[in-house]
């Protein structure tokens, strides 16, 4: 993978009008790409009004589909195999997030990152390693890969807020407790919450927890 390739796809600029005090990243799933997640941004951007959001493009062309991106390949689903190509996104989006913050004048406690399958994954294994904490994590129907050298590799822990249908047929609701109890064991603050009758989705319950999230992490982005 080339790391010096620059992230792109589509914002939300603030509701106010005025430069951002808060910057939200949303990492979509696999055979996505960043418009996708972007149609999330308006449900919060009201009462964040102070937040840009950004809706990054995965950094390589789905190899599932003629179609759409991803963060790294899942046609060998090896946990190791899968984390090798975690590994090599990371300087990717760490170079994209350095930036976009620095571009802004923000900084990681300035920054949320909140993705969707394997945008969970992603945004996970991210900021657990980054040097400085962002705000919070917010993932919806994913998993935590990497946990067996979490202990070892972790530098920061922000607060993460999981959130999983239990009737998803495609990342089993299950992961969710895995990850709860290997982010807990590595000493992170972790929410869960589980939606009977969901599946591979976000439903609006999933959408207010988030905001709550944000609300409570990200007070600058409600600012007056």
């Amino acid at each position: 993978m080339d790391t010096t390739r620059l992230l792109s796809g589509p914002r939300l600029a603030p509701a106010s009008g005025r430069a951002p005090k808060a910057l939200i990243v949303l990492l979509h799933g696999v055979g996505a790409d960043g418009q996708d997640l972007i149609g999330l941004a308006p449900h919060w951007a009201r009462h964040l009004p102070e937040a840009e959001f950004l809706s990054p493009d995965g950094p390589e062309p789905c190899d599932m589909a003629p179609y759409g991106r991803q963060w790294f390949s899942l046609q060998d689903r090896t946990p190791s195999v899968m984390e090798a190509g975690l590994q090599a996104t990371l300087p990717v989006l760490n170079g994209f997030l350095d930036q976009a913050l620095t571009q802004r004048g923000l900084t990681d406690a300035d920054l949320a990152l909140i993705g969707f399958s394997q945008g969970t994954m992603t945004s996970l294994y991210t900021a657990l390693r980054r040097p400085r904490p962002c705000a919070a994590v917010i993932g919806y129907s994913g998993a935590l890969l990497g946990a067996p050298t979490l202990a070892r590799d972790i530098r920061s822990r922000p607060p993460v807020l999981l959130v999983h249908g239990e009737d998803d047929p495609v990342v089993p609701f299950g992961a969710m407790a895995v990850a709860s109890q290997a982010l807990r064991d590595a000493g992170v603050d972790i929410e869960t919450l589980a939606r009977p009758g969901l599946g591979h989705g976000i439903d609006p319950e999933g959408l207010a927890a988030g905001l709550a999230m944000l609300h409570r992490h990200l007070p600058q982005a409600g600012a007056a």
